[in-house]
């Protein structure tokens, strides 16, 4: 999937998002593995009104939230890497109503600046 969109992002001249995109990406959509318990995921991207938007779907009714991970847990960081990399860039993130689908969105660079 991360290739996917890294491709994608160059098709649409977006290479500069690439890293901040890539790592939002592995976190919902490892978020969305581990803790859905679905057969099914999929990840939507759209450039639409100067933003990007990147959306998880597992269809399961459960929000994701960011946990507060002991110094020594291995996992448990996902969602607030999402939130850092969101906040940085201008950007949010959040849940659908339902809790079906994690979503990020991030400004667009201004034309002509990577």
């Amino acid at each position: 999937m991360r290739r996917i969109a890294a491709a994608r992002l160059r098709y649409c001249g977006l290479e500069a998002m690439t890293d901040d995109v890539m790592l939002i990406i592995t976190e919902l959509l490892t978020n969305a593995l581990q803790h859905s318990g679905t057969t099914e995921i999929s990840l939507i991207m759209t450039v639409a009104d100067g933003a990007l938007r990147v959306r998880v779907r597992d269809g399961m009714p459960t929000p994701a939230a960011p946990r507060r991970p002991g110094p020594t847990a291995e996992s448990g960081r996902g969602l607030l890497l999402v939130d850092a990399v969101a906040k940085e860039n201008g950007g949010t993130w959040g849940t659908s109503e339902a809790g079906a689908e994690t979503w990020c969105c991030l400004p667009l660079p201004p034309q002509g600046q990577p």
